[in-house]
């Protein structure tokens, strides 16, 4: 049936095209833009719910799109959602399940994450083969230069900016990734401020990235690596919030000291949102922005490090419960917002219970080609067109981070089980997102046959031994 679904989907994908009017023998193929906001909670966007914190491109987006109320993020922090975000698999079948760490290979060089496969699928990959020039920007935590996981050895043909998560800390520093080589940014240290903000510079290549390739279809993946810590943010944007809230200054702990931590946190966010308005305006310029589709999503909730990112402030989660690093609500479920001119009906919304790793799958059947066919997702482009969408029986995820966590959503029923590196039998929690979607109410032992099932999907999913999903445990930092 999955297969049946999928065809239709490619079928259904290759009329949408056929309809943009062109009269070419084989119509252009739609561009497509995919952008990842770091840590960023489910309500900070004003099209979420946010208040104080100005996002006013994004939420022209949704006045021209949908957004989804139900989407979650593939895993709870940074590596691992990346991986199901590019490879299409859930917890289960993911090669990467936490943030695994390669030592420095020499001073002021940073080693980047465990790399993926040189095998593994990937939505690049696809693309690429499918006549998509395919570029990244931003963060990409998936295999340091040179490595399998190197982004040029997984389908893109061009690179630009973070590779390691861990150089990412810093929103100032020595240098970026520039392709195969490094980008060194004179008048920067890697202190509280410098004279070139990495997010600009990484902002700057994307836009540049689609004036050289507007004249063909084209795959941009920009992971921007804001608003995850440290916080630092130019002057501009600063001052947009700088008095308008009591303050008390960061001074000690993790990431840089800041004065005004409010102020510099939304200020980060709304320059975030800025670089979104000059992407949108540049495909009006260029004419291309009729056949492109621009989707927008998070990779986990907001942190968890409440002095500099006040998220109870900010209501960054709303009435969710948990943050970054939690498979509760507030730490997976994320925005998407997708833009498709023509396509989606302008201001919709969608409850429809999706993943990022939907994703790799829903691009594949946009751009009329297939994706991986041992992929976890589904295609969403019916939801996204009008048309009959096709449910998951299940969402899941196996998070080895943070003392090994597991969680399955099937229908209205959210199970969890935590603290699986200390305890392996840990007792699942069961909650009625229906009724309950804060997860105030543990319901599982009034529903043991729910819980049965989800303890089947869980032994069925997971294809690695038990002991062998905390092989990537030597977490450093997200």
């Amino acid at each position: 049936m999955k297969i049946l679904l999928s065809f239709l989907c490619v079928v259904s994908g290759g009329l949408l095209l056929a309809q943009e009017g062109s009269t070419d023998r084989q119509p252009r193929k739609p561009n497509i833009i995919l952008i990842m906001a770091d840590d960023l909670g489910y309500r900070e966007l004003g099209c979420y719910g946010q208040k104080r914190i100005q996002t006013p491109h994004i939420d022209q987006m949704a006045k021209e799109g949908m957004i989804f109320t139900q989407f979650y993020a593939g895993s709870a922090v940074c590596a691992p959602t990346r991986c199901n975000l590019m490879t299409g698999r859930h917890g289960g079948n993911a090669y990467i399940r936490n943030n695994g760490e390669i030592k420095n290979p020499a001073k002021d060089r940073f080693g980047g994450q465990t790399p993926i496969p040189a095998n593994s699928p990937c939505i690049a990959k696809t693309l690429k083969a499918a006549g998509y020039a395919t570029g990244c920007f931003g963060k990409w935590g998936l295999g340091a230069q040179g490595t399998t996981g190197d982004p040029l050895r997984q389908g893109f043909d061009r690179f630009y900016g973070y590779n390691c998560q861990r150089n990412a800390h810093n929103l100032y520093p020595l240098y970026l990734e520039d392709d195969d080589k490094l980008h060194l940014l004179e008048g920067n240290t890697r202190g509280r401020t410098g004279k070139q903000y990495a997010p600009q510079l990484i902002a700057d290549q994307a836009l540049e990235f689609v004036k050289a390739n507007k004249d063909k279809p084209f795959f941009l993946y920009y992971p921007t690596v804001i608003p995850h810590l440290p916080l630092q943010v130019t002057d501009k944007y600063l001052n947009l919030y700088k008095g308008k809230w009591p303050e008390t200054p960061h001074t000690r702990g993790s990431y840089q000291p800041h004065d005004t931590p409010k102020a510099c946190y939304a200020g980060m966010i709304t320059f975030m949102d800025a670089q979104m308005g000059r992407l949108m305006a540049l495909l009006k310029e260029l004419k291309i922005d009729d056949h492109t589709i621009v989707m927008f999503t998070s990779d986990n909730g907001t942190t968890h490090l409440k002095a500099q990112a006040d998220y109870e402030f900010f209501e960054s989660v709303g009435e969710l419960k948990g943050l970054k690093g939690q498979l509760y609500e507030g730490g997976i479920r994320v925005p998407l917002v997708v833009r498709w001119p023509g396509k989606i009906k302008p201001g919709t919304k969608s409850d429809h219970i999706s993943a990022h790793y939907d994703l790799p799958i829903t691009l594949s059947h946009i751009a009329g080609t297939e994706f991986d066919p041992n992929c976890d997702g589904i295609s969403m482009v019916p939801v996204l067109t009008g048309g009959k969408q096709e449910k998951h029986e299940f969402l899941m995820w196996d998070f080895a981070g943070y003392g090994g966590q597991l969680a399955v959503r099937m229908g209205k029923w959210k199970g969890i089980k935590r603290g699986l590196q200390k305890k392996s039998n840990a007792p699942m929690e069961l909650y009625d997102l229906e009724v309950d979607v804060s997860e105030k109410t543990d319901v599982a032992a009034a529903n043991p046959e729910v819980v049965a099932n989800m303890e089947l999907i869980l032994k069925r999913e997971r294809s690695l031994p038990e002991l062998e999903k905390f092989r990537f445990g030597n977490y450093v930092g997200d």
